[in-house]
């Protein structure tokens, strides 16, 4: 064989998979974690309402109502900004983050009781945030360092096709020492993520529903829930009312502003 045909073989491999030439599972569960990266970038920025339900080991529930923006960073992790609405008690706290590839991640969160910004400590990202079932960590944007990746196996859910990965935080001071994330074949969407803790006992179930598509590329679930495996709480948002490329700029993620988000 040529050495043209063998280039050509080559690139007609790479176009079909981006993973087809990983060797080892390390190796394909990298490539397949930076493919699902890659097919979320470009979006700019984004607004969504969100509808947070909590219940607790009864299923008695509690509502909350909240507004969350988004800022896409060119090199680094992205910036959020969570306000509360609804109910009266929590209404203008609001929580800012920065997230970053490398270094920890910074985040603050206005609570209007105390009338102060306070600093989330980094050693704190376990912690849940607002009470409920989703944790610091868990709301912070995702970038390919943070973690070292494993191909698993595959598996169908739901009836759906999947790679499952197994990620391990590569920062300090997580609650997890590893995920399982299913992840679908054809579109790169999250179905499902099984959290563990430090002891390596199955701590939170993740599943992600209610997909729809926006700008015809960028794939946003409509419905997230965490369930506790071991104090039978859980966590669903509800979200709605996506809209990106608005023109929001670094200028509107400052932590000087806390007090007067509303």
């Amino acid at each position: 064989m040529g050495i043209k045909m063998r280039n050509y073989l080559l690139l007609l491999l790479l176009a079909v998979s981006p993973f087809v030439l990983a060797e080892t599972n390390a190796e394909k569960g990298h490539a397949i974690a930076l493919e699902t990266d890659n097919r979320d970038k470009g979006w700019q920025d984004s607004f969504a309402e969100m509808r947070m339900v909590l219940r607790n080991r009864h299923g008695k529930e509690s509502v909350r109502l909240i507004r969350v923006t988004n800022l896409e960073m060119d090199g680094d992790g992205d910036k959020g900004l969570t306000v509360f609405d609804e109910p009266r008690d929590i209404k203008g706290t609001a929580f800012l983050s920065y997230s970053h590839a490398l270094v920890p991640d910074e985040q603050w969160i206005y609570l209007p009781a105390l009338k102060r910004v306070k600093r989330i400590s980094s050693s704190n990202k376990s912690g849940p945030f607002m009470g409920s079932e989703f944790a610091y960590e868990d709301i912070s944007s995702f970038e390919i360092p943070k973690y070292s990746y494993l191909y698993l196996r595959d598996e169908v859910i739901n009836g759906i096709d999947c790679f499952v990965l197994e990620l391990r935080p590569q920062y300090k001071h997580s609650g997890y020492i590893k995920s399982h994330v299913w992840v679908d074949k054809v579109e790169y969407r999250r179905q499902k993520i099984d959290y563990y803790d430090r002891k390596d006992s199955l701590l939170k179930i993740q599943t992600f529903s209610d997909y729809h598509l926006y700008l015809e590329r960028y794939w946003r679930a409509h419905t997230m829930t965490m369930d506790n495996q071991q104090n039978g709480k859980s966590t669903t948002l509800h979200w709605r009312d996506f809209k990106f490329k608005t023109g929001l700029a670094d200028d509107d993620f400052k932590k000087n502003d806390l007090k007067r988000q509303r």
